[in-house]
Parts: structure tokens; sequence; C-alpha cells
């Protein structure tokens, strides 16, 4: 396994734990809100929130490109902030990541708040727990499974991207290559041998993945 290798696993690794943090932060309120409001907006926010499980990679991937480059509204933001522009930096795949996995965390945890129901939040009520302290010390612990299968959809999904990160990130060695870019390479440049090593640990990684889901939601039921 060569040095490009390594470079494009860790940084795949690297961009996958931070979009799986921050999908969990950003992901968790907009869960709670579409599991608990009753307001006319929850299908339009749920429907923007679902589009990248309908949307073709290369479709997403091509107006997060023209929406953060030097003449979008984002890319102005950046630039007049001082931080340039997004595309092709490592910076970039992230936000791409985030909007790409963003339904494979907040669906999760929507189904999880709720699976909690009415009850428990009448009980914390009842004992004057205020609204901070009821969702830390009620809804957090009981919603727990959902939150470890969204860390793990959210985390595979990531490493898994190839369409979003080509098109925002390009194909930078060490800056924007992921694993799935430097299989890409490997093959067009027809050195298969090396594709198998990386397609090979892709498919044991996605196998231990999902047994490690299947296990988790056995334990749940038991």
């Amino acid at each position: 396994m060569s040095s490009h290798d390594l470079a494009a696993i860790w940084l795949t690794l690297e961009l996958a734990s931070l979009t799986t943090v921050l999908l969990l932060l950003i992901g968790t309120p907009i869960a709670w809100w579409l599991s608990r409001t009753k307001s006319s907006l929850k299908g339009p926010v749920g429907a923007i929130v679902a589009l990248p499980l309908v949307l073709p990679p290369t479709v997403l991937g091509f107006y997060l490109l023209v929406t953060m480059g030097p003449h979008g509204p984002i890319g102005q933001m950046t630039q007049a902030m001082g931080l340039g522009v997004l595309p092709f930096t490592f910076a970039g795949l992230v936000v791409g990541s985030v909007f790409y996995s963003m339904p494979f965390v907040v669906q999760p945890l929507q189904n999880a708040f709720e699976a909690i129901g009415e009850r428990p939040l009448e009980a914390a009520a009842t004992l004057r727990a205020g609204p901070w302290d009821t969702f830390f010390s009620v809804v957090l612990p009981l919603a727990r499974p959902g939150f470890v299968t969204a860390a793990i959809l959210g985390f595979a999904h990531t490493v898994g991207e190839f369409g979003v990160v080509l098109m925002i990130g390009g194909n930078i060695p060490g800056q924007t290559r992921t694993v799935s870019v430097q299989i890409f390479d490997h093959v067009e440049a027809m050195e298969y041998a090396e594709a198998h090593w990386l397609a090979g640990g892709m498919v044991v990684f996605s196998f231990i993945v999902l047994l490690a889901l299947y296990s988790s939601r056995q334990r749940q039921r038991w």
C-alpha cells in the first residue's frame, strides 16, 4: 500500500469523524424539532433534509460548488470574511459531506425522539424539570440507541462518498483525495491490484459497520 493510499485513508477517516460530530450537533435540534412540531413547515423541512437520499450526488455537488464558488452567496460571504472560497479545500469537503449525509443522521434521531412518546416528558414536567433539564436528563438517555445508529450511519456514509467529494474537492493528494477517489484513480490507471486492496478494505469496513449496527439493534430488542 503506497503513501498516497495511506494519506487517502487518513484523510477519509478525518473527514468522516469531523462530519459525524458536526452532524450530531446540527442534526439533533433539527430532529427534535421535526419530532415535536405541528407546524406546516415540517413537511418542507423534512423533504429538504431527505433530498440527498434521492438526488444524484453529482447534482448536489454541482449546486454546492456553484453556491460556495467565488460568485455564489456562500463564496462571496467567505471571501468577505477573509476565508477565501471553500471548493477544492478540506473545509469544502466537510460542508459538502454534512449536507450529503444529513438524512442518515437526522432520520434515526427523529425516529428515536418520536419513539420516546409523551409520558416520560409529562413525568419530568410533573417533577418541575425545565425543558433543558428534561432534554438532557430524560430525552438523551432514552434516545441513546438512536444516537448510536445515527453516528454509525453518518460516519459510514461519509466514508463511502464519491460524487459529492469529487465535485467539490477535486482530486488533490493529501488535501481532498479520499479513499473512493483514490480507488477511481487506480482503476483509471489500470492499477487493479492497488484498487483491490482499497476496495476490499471498503467491503470489510462496510460489513463491520452493518454488523455492528444490526448487533446493536438486537441488543436493544433484548
